[in-house]
């Protein structure tokens, strides 16, 4: 108790044993400090005695951070792109870019690999510059060509915690020639309720540029009313587990029939994501969302491929 505030804590432990686990007292403390680590990544709160194959799995994580860092300089990443589109008519109204990673020593690596150890190490704040500027030049280059598409770029939470991303869009959209409203920012729920009140200046901050606002993988974090009312975000983003089950799953029916609900409610633009089969897209259709994108409507695809995906699409519908 402090000043009449009771205030609660917790610990994440982390065990090593002698002379199981070494007997010098540095070696002993190293060990505990990475069971520690596995505690924290585990759930928090808890106790992890250690095991060997942690000390693998540290090493492999410092080893892919080390080549990370490489990866800036080596130019090893590039953005897909794939496409969005009005549910009714399937015409391409924008793009949502996703990163990939081609290491010139080896295979690709995917995101859920890389990108919570960027995360961890803070290499996401420049990765995701990268990722902001090149997606700028991109409209800049679909602008040029006479197409208009605006480009949806996905946000970290730690670049919402440890840069100022309203002065790097202004920047990279100033340098690049293009208006901010043919940016859209992607965050998830969890992102926004890490820190709710940045959450909203920097939604704030975006909205004042011109840029729109969508949740992400809308469903399966918190959820919550009252948030939806505060950050004042453009769009909710219906995350593809539910809409993979959608011809299937009753219950997946009811959560996107809600959410559907809601964002017509709150008078929100909707996005259905992993759109897979046509019974999925009649079936959302007549449940009223209004975008989708997946693999029924096309895979990722680098961004020169996107204009002639449009020009062949709206074609076809005309």
């Amino acid at each position: 108790d402090i000043e009449g505030h009771t205030l609660s804590t917790s610990a994440s432990v982390g065990i090593a044993l002698a002379p199981a686990d070494g007997e010098r007292f540095e070696e002993l403390m190293q060990k505990a400090d990475t069971a520690m680590y596995a505690s924290k990544a585990r759930a928090r709160g808890t106790f992890t005695f250690f095991n060997p194959t942690m000390d693998d799995a540290a090493k492999a994580r410092h080893d892919l951070a080390n080549r990370l860092r490489l990866a800036l300089r080596r130019d090893e990443f590039r953005l897909l792109y794939q496409p969005q589109v009005f549910a009714d008519s399937r015409r391409i109204f924008g793009a949502e870019a996703l990163l990939r990673w081609d290491p010139i020593d080896g295979p690709s690596i995917p995101p859920s690999a890389f990108i919570p150890i960027a995360e961890d190490t803070g290499l996401i704040v420049p990765i995701g510059e990268w990722v902001i500027r090149q997606g700028c030049e991109q409209v800049r280059r679909y602008a040029d060509a006479g197409v208009d598409c605006r480009v949806a770029l996905n946000v970290s939470g730690v670049q919402l915690q440890r840069s100022d991303i309203v002065e790097t869009l202004r920047r990279c959209c100033r340098d690049a020639g293009v208006s901010p409203s043919l940016l859209q920012v992607e965050l998830t729920e969890t992102v926004l309720m890490d820190d709710a009140i940045v959450s909203q200046e920097v939604i704030q901050g975006i909205k004042s540029l011109g840029a729109t606002v969508a949740i992400d993988d809308f469903g399966t974090g918190y959820s919550s009313l009252a948030y939806l009312k505060q950050f004042r975000v453009d769009k909710l983003k219906i995350d593809g587990m539910f809409v993979r089950s959608l011809d299937s799953d009753q219950d997946a029916q009811a959560v996107v029939t809600a959410i559907i609900t809601l964002a017509q409610a709150l008078r929100l633009d909707i996005t259905a994501e992993g759109v897979e089969t046509a019974e999925q897209l009649v079936m959302l259709r007549a449940l009223g969302c209004g975008d989708v994108q997946g693999f029924l409507i096309s895979r990722p695809m680098p961004g020169h491929e996107v204009a002639a995906y449009l020009d062949r699409t709206n074609m076809s519908m005309a």
